[in-house]
């Protein structure tokens, strides 16, 4: 039986020594359009796919590979004589091997003046049925999508003499992965070009980034994947320009730590331990707002991660350098900086594109035995109907502390409670049974610096037990969602102690 190769791919690295290496070993080259040409050019003998299937490319090269002859000889049974007996009867040879790779969808809606037009024209209908039918077929038949595996499957053939039962098994499942992977990001794009909310099934797909060497334990197993075409402003683009490799929990905090970040327009720095925020400041300087944050919790800071969202200078590189940080995030480092902080061999050092910071990717949670879907929670003061629902209005030193405590907030495990002034946080109660519990936490964290402070909270209050809690302290003004039945127990107790209540109307849980 002649041995044959049908090879047809967008993405033409190494199908020139992968052509001639088959060639070598005995096979007759089957290809289409481009490919065709290219091997043509390189001196490899090609048969080509009209004279396969004894039809033409038609309707732009739309159709050129669902034919018969063609899925006959890939599908074809070569342990079955009725099999063989009807190739026979027809004419067809079989094909020992497929090589495909798919036109570009992802490539193209990747650039930003992409017309649908274009992006309809670059979904592939044949590549993905040819790749679907050789893989089916994988007992007898050797399919490769990827470049990677030319090399160990062209060892295989000139040791061996043929391709294992096992390794064609394994390129199958790596097929029938890109090809999911592949109608996955179609259905994404034409999902939202639909408008369509909650379809009726969810298809993602995510690519491996990095294997990690353990989970939140040791003894649990990870891996970190990214969104293709997700968002810049991510973790899963960051650039890694110093330190060793990240971990899980990394991962996760400092993630945590850009969600945070990006609230801010004005020189900020964030830490972020357990994914909760130890320390929030800001400045007119990204060390002004270091320091802040430093002096928020110069305790929990230690071995924390920190985002900032100005470039890292060498007075600012000088400062962080002195404690024992596990990551520094930042849209950039100066070469000081760099030098000064890279004298710690292990400290991660990563570049984030601050200039994408509002792409609005939904949020996916894996629950057991099923997923929870929800947009980002991208809700802020201006979007808000504020109203001030106590006899005193807060004064423009504490509109600006409720304004930081409501952007730090929502990003604190419920039940959440965050103490500011106007430059810093001052304590942070999170993830609490109850409410008052997260505010005695944050107050006693505060101290004394609670006294003419301002209180955010996530949610609203069931009682007034943590107004009064708050008025104790010192706390001067309070910003929260209102909606209790009892709300008006709480503007009574802060009327009663002059505290200025505002209410937003917008809860902010983090579970």
């Amino acid at each position: 039986m002649t041995k044959r190769a049908l090879i047809s791919v967008s993405d033409k690295t190494g199908i020139v020594e992968f052509a001639k290496g088959l060639t070598e070993a005995g096979f007759e080259i089957i290809s289409t359009g481009g490919t065709s040409k290219k091997l043509k050019e390189n001196g490899i003998d090609v048969i080509g796919i009209s004279e396969v299937t004894g039809f033409p490319e038609i309707l732009d090269g739309r159709v050129k590979t669902l034919h018969p002859n063609v899925h006959g000889a890939v599908l074809a049974k070569h342990g079955d004589p009725d099999h063989i007996a009807q190739l026979e009867k027809h004419q067809i040879e079989p094909i020992q091997l497929v090589c495909v790779n798919l036109y570009p969808f992802q490539a193209t809606i990747a650039k930003p003046d992409v017309t649908v037009e274009d992006a309809i024209e670059n979904i592939d209908i044949g590549g993905p049925t040819m790749l679907r039918s050789s893989a089916k077929n994988h007992e007898y038949v050797t399919v490769i999508v990827d470049a990677a595996d030319y090399p160990a499957v062209l060892e295989e053939i000139k040791s061996e003499g043929k391709v294992s039962k096992e390794t064609n098994r394994r390129l199958a499942a790596k097929v029938f992965r890109h090809t999911a992977a592949y109608d996955a990001v179609i259905a994404e794009y034409m999902t939202e070009l639909a408008g369509e909310e909650n379809p009726e099934t969810l298809t993602v797909t995510y690519e491996l980034k990095q294997p990690l060497r353990y989970g939140e334990n040791p003894h649990q197993k990870a891996a970190f994947y990214k969104k293709p075409l997700g968002s810049a402003f991510s973790i899963a683009e960051a650039k890694q320009l110093h330190g060793k490799e990240l971990s899980y929990n990394n991962i996760n905090d400092a993630d945590a730590a850009l969600q945070i970040v990006r609230e801010f327009e004005e020189p900020a720095a964030v830490a972020v331990k357990h994914m909760n925020p130890c320390g929030v400041g800001v400045g007119e300087t990204i060390l002004e707002a270091y320091e802040k944050a430093y002096a928020a919790d110069s305790t929990s800071i230690f071995g924390g991660i920190i985002a900032l969202n100005r470039e890292v200078d060498k007075a600012t590189a000088e400062k962080l350098h002195e404690i024992f940080l596990e990551i520094i995030i930042a849209p950039a480092f100066s070469e000081e900086a760099l030098e000064i902080l890279t004298g710690k061999k292990n400290i991660r050092l990563l570049t984030v594109d601050f200039q994408q910071t509002d792409k609005a990717e939904r949020k996916l949670t894996a629950v057991e035995g099923g997923a929870l879907v929800q947009d980002r929670d991208a809700f802020s003061l201006k979007d808000a109907d504020i109203k001030v629902a106590t006899k005193r209005i807060p004064t423009e030193e504490e509109w600006s502390a409720l304004e930081l405590g409501w952007k730090i907030v929502k990003h604190v495990k419920s039940n959440a409670i965050v103490l500011t002034n106007d430059k810093m946080t001052l304590g942070v109660g999170a993830g609490q049974m109850n409410r008052v519990g997260a505010a005695k936490i944050a107050l006693e964290q505060a101290g004394p610096k609670a006294a003419g402070s301002a209180l955010a909270s996530d949610a609203f209050f069931p009682m007034d037990d943590t107004v009064e809690a708050a008025a104790k302290a010192g706390v001067t003004a309070i910003i929260q969602p209102g909606g209790s039945v009892k709300d008006e127990d709480s503007i009574k107790k802060a009327d009663e102690y002059g505290i200025a209540m505002v209410f937003t109307g917008v809860r902010h849980f983090k579970h």
